[in-house]
């Protein structure tokens, strides 16, 4: 019994010896990143946000470049350290909410989102994290600042929000952003957005892919292009994609001008052979000629076709779908069953990914966050490193752009490999394999009601 109370007391002191030192290093770390200093025309708030997510230490294991402590290069320690940053990082990254809210830049709707989920359900710190940091356990009074502030950024994003009061801090707002648009450009843009010559036989448009008819897609698992050459990706849609933060799954073009760039040439889709020859083709038309004569100096150039279309595409915002209608505070908009779909989707975490007026396009998502999707799903390809192709980062292998979940209803198959085929089944596996969570029937089938309360308006028709 001696041996075993003194076996106790040992251990006691070296856990107690170990917490003081872990904790004097947080100290001095947390003292260093603030030295860095932040803009003087933050507001208090942001500060206070700023200095909780400091000194509790998120970037212990929410960044990919933090110090650590020289324990941390000690066997098993290392090994563990190591495992809890890959995992904190692969499901939320700060550097650049922390660089934004530093710099007092507006803060990414998608990273908004994912805090306020942490503070909803108490998850961080973790429990094994707290047994040696003591000091990183979130007060009552830094969980309310922190909530605050996620609200304040939230309004500076939509400062004329429409939602009603009981909505009006959500992560998901109506549709109410108006773009200004050259609408002569427009105007040339539609015509381009629909002209086959385009492509190298003159046989595929834009909207052979993106057809405005059927909500912005082809519907098919993976696009065909020229001599019907089968692409290796599911078309997106291009309603609404005015709103995304990058272009395409892997986010390669960095804007809708940049996406317009890429298809002519690609020879599994349009199969162009130069933009030179594209040039051409238009230049014999005396109409086309004029038109970007009268808009473009330099006359038919990729880079005046390319603008054309991307001006056109900024147009195609699709607002006042029923879900819009009750947020703005309509209730008999939505029905029982719908509403219902609404909390089950914010239970379930889906707002913390399809956030702002778009519900999507925000950000970058590992497919198969909780269960290992490819792994199950088999014939893994080049196309499904996701983000990783771009970047070359091994923390974006698998990383795809959170799609808009606007018109869903009419954009299946679903998922960048068309894999599921209707609403339901993609309901049921993003929850399964993002969230970790196994939906009933009952529960699938009132999101996916909500889900078709989606569907908006373009030049004032209900999309079909």
């Amino acid at each position: 019994m001696h041996k075993l109370k003194l076996a106790v007391g040992l251990g006691a002191v070296a856990y107690f010896a170990t917490v003081a030192v872990v904790d004097n290093f947080d100290q001095q770390l947390s003292e260093s990143r603030a030295e860095v200093g932040i803009a003087p025309s933050i507001n208090a708030l942001s500060a206070d946000a700023f200095a909780i997510m400091n000194n509790n230490g998120c970037a212990y294991c929410h960044t990919s470049d933090s110090d650590m402590p020289f324990y941390g290069q000690l066997p098993v320690a290392k090994q563990l350290m190591d495992s809890d940053v890959e995992r904190g990082t692969r499901h939320f990254n700060i550097e650049g909410m922390m660089t934004q809210v530093r710099e007092g830049e507006l803060v990414s709707e998608l990273e908004l989102a994912k805090l306020e989920s942490v503070l909803d359900d108490g998850s961080m710190p973790p429990p094994l994290y707290l047994s040696m940091h003591w000091r990183s356990k979130l007060s009552s009074e830094e969980t309310a600042t922190l909530r605050d502030w996620v609200k304040q950024e939230r309004m500076r994003h939509h400062i004329n929000s429409a939602a009603k009061n009981d909505f009006k801090y959500d992560a998901v707002q109506p549709i109410t952003t108006e773009f200004e648009v050259d609408m002569a450009k427009v105007e040339l843009g539609n015509k381009l957005f629909h002209d086959t010559r385009l492509s190298g036989d003159n046989t595929v448009s834009c909207a052979s892919c993106h057809s405005l008819a059927t909500g912005g897609v082809d519907r098919l698992t993976t696009s065909l292009g020229v001599n019907n050459a089968v692409g290796p990706i599911n078309a997106p849609t291009v309603y609404n994609a005015v709103f995304n933060s990058h272009q395409f799954w892997d986010g390669r073009a960095a804007d809708l001008q940049a996406q317009a760039g890429g298809p002519p040439l690609n020879p599994l889709e349009m199969a162009s052979e130069s933009w030179h020859q594209i040039s051409e083709k238009l230049l014999a038309d005396e109409d086309m000629q004029q038109a970007f004569a009268a808009i473009y100096d330099e006359g038919i150039t990729e880079h005046t076709i390319t603008d054309a279309i991307a001006e056109f595409e900024k147009t195609l915002v699709t607002p006042n779908s029923r879900f819009d209608q009750f947020l703005r505070g309509d209730e008999a908009a939505l029905s029982a069953d719908e509403k219902e779909g609404y909390a089950l989707f914010k239970q379930h975490k889906c707002a913390t990914c399809h956030v702002g007026e778009a519900m999507g396009g925000q950000g970058f998502e590992v497919m198969g966050l909780k269960k290992d999707y490819f792994a199950e799903r088999g014939n893994v390809t080049d196309v499904d490193n996701g983000r990783f192709n771009v970047t070359g980062d091994p923390a974006d292998m698998h990383r795809f752009k959170v799609p808009t979940l606007r018109n869903v209803a009419l954009t299946a198959p679903y998922f960048h490999d068309g894999q599921a085929a209707t609403l339901e089944q993609a309901v049921d596996q993003m929850a399964y394999y993002q969230v970790g969570v196994k939906l009933t029937a009952s529960e699938i089938s009132k999101i996916t009601a909500y889900l078709e309360t989606l569907t908006g308006e373009y030049q004032g028709q209900l999309l079909q």
